[in-house]
């Protein structure tokens, strides 16, 4: 027999007329004759501020098959992907000599597992986070270090809370324990940072007023790539085209209700609502690890004591008002109502992942998403027993389908190092640590 399909290394990019595009990965770039190759490991951290109503959000059940509480009931199709894990504390972020600000120390701590150091100057401190060292690990051959993600703007600096400066409240991400990573919030900028699309904000407008596509510069390379691959590898092309394509057009949309103003350099225009919002951005990571662009992304899906209102939902009140809702039994079902928002719009990116195949089974296989919150009830900023789940994970021999419920002050921090080491991240310790989780592959 003779083979000859063509062979493409896994880092190939398509380069036309002032465009860069990297691609998925096709059949054509395994060997020929042999399986499937394995799709390359994923992380992805998804933080949302301000607590949940636990009594909504935890489990009745525990163990495998458990009941879904109803705010974690649109995880469900996921059941077999998913892990809840209830009792474990946040304790880094709690008063440890210093008064008020739970708040912004709420996600620093949940993701490095460190107390933030209290200062309203440049002298901040907390802790390298969990995405930085896994991505120091998984993202060495990557185009992109990670993705740090937000939505909803706060340029607002200097001091935020209760003597702390704002720096903690605006990054969950922090490449060392001085540098926390601000967050980028504008879509355009992070498609920009994806494929490239003009190197100034002058050839950025004109680009904006041609209302062209990225993919305009490279269409006849993609030509010639199609008609070089199989079938298989000419639908995975169409499907990420596609995608890239549909993530333009709703950017373009975005920013024509601003089409009033001058651009600047980076177009302000974002999604109305904040379904559309954290979608469009959710698709966008979703492109950076399907195009293996990068491997790690974190997404500030809301920020501690954020104002943001939900009228689209009928909530017209700011969410950190909402999260104090003084024990009224209604005002817990708004909370709940919100909380159960939030994760509607996860389940949408974890739909994402599973749709788009990857290897030898699809984004989702080869992912581990984290999501949760640094403080458990917003209405007394409490630290411990936080809302944490963790989905995805087959090829990280991760087992799902079970609640796991750990002794009083187990601490975060098990689950961080437990997670790492998944990715070939080996520490003895991570911030307040005592061990890595009990049970946590269901072994």
């Amino acid at each position: 027999m003779v083979i000859t399909r063509l062979a493409l290394p896994r880092r190939t990019f398509i380069r036309g007329m002032g465009a860069t595009l990297a691609l998925p990965l096709l059949d054509a770039m395994v060997p020929a004759m042999s399986a499937l190759s394995k799709g390359a490991p994923r992380f992805a951290a998804i933080y949302c501020g301000n607590g949940a109503n636990m009594n909504d959000w935890t489990p009745a059940t525990e163990g495998v098959g458990f009941a879904f509480s109803p705010i974690l009931k649109p995880l469900e199709a996921f059941r077999d992907r998913t892990l809840v894990l209830t009792g474990l504390d946040n304790f880094p972020a709690t008063d440890q000599g210093d008064s008020g600000g739970q708040h912004p120390r709420a996600a620093p701590a949940f993701m490095s597992c460190v107390h933030p150091k209290q200062t309203e100057g440049a002298d901040v401190q907390a802790g390298t986070t969990i995405d930085q060292l896994i991505a120091r690990q998984i993202c060495r051959d990557s185009k992109l270090a990670p993705l740090e993600l937000a939505v909803d703007r706060n340029d607002v600096v200097g001091a935020c809370d209760h003597g702390y400066a704002c720096a903690y409240m605006n990054s969950m991400s922090w490449k060392t324990p001085t540098m926390p990573l601000p967050s980028e919030t504008n879509p355009r900028a992070v498609f920009e940072r994806l494929f490239g699309s003009g190197d100034t904000a002058e050839a950025r407008v004109v680009r904006s007023q041609e209302d062209r596509s990225i993919l305009d510069g490279v269409m006849q390379e993609i030509s010639q790539l199609r008609r070089r691959v199989g079938p298989r590898d000419g639908a995975k092309l169409s499907e990420y085209l596609d995608a890239i394509r549909d993530v333009e057009q709703r950017i373009a949309k975005s920013e024509s209700y601003n089409g009033d103003f001058a651009v600047p350099e980076r177009p302000a225009g974002v999604p109305e609502t904040f379904k559309e919002y954290a979608e469009l951005m959710f698709d966008l990571q979703a492109l950076a690890f399907q195009a293996d662009i990068t491997r790690v992304s974190s997404f500030l899906m809301a920020r501690e004591n954020v104002n943001r209102s939900y009228s689209e939902i009928g909530l017209p009140e700011a969410h950190h008002s909402i999260s104090h809702h003084g024990n009224n039994p209604e005002k817990m079902a708004v909370y709940s109502k919100l909380n159960t928002y939030h994760v509607e719009t996860l389940a949408y990116f974890l739909r994402k992942l599973q749709a788009i195949p990857d290897g030898d089974g699809t984004l989702l296989d080869h992912s581990i998403v984290l999501y949760g919150s640094g403080m458990s009830d917003g209405n007394t900023h409490n630290n411990f027993n936080v809302p944490v789940v963790v989905v995805g994970g087959r090829d990280q021999q991760m087992k799902g389908n079970r609640h796991l419920v750990y002794q009083k002050g187990t601490p975060l921090a098990n689950l961080s190092l437990s997670l790492m080491d998944k990715f070939g991240v080996n520490l003895e310790r991570f911030g307040d640590s005592t061990g890595e989780l009990d049970l946590l592959s269901g072994v």
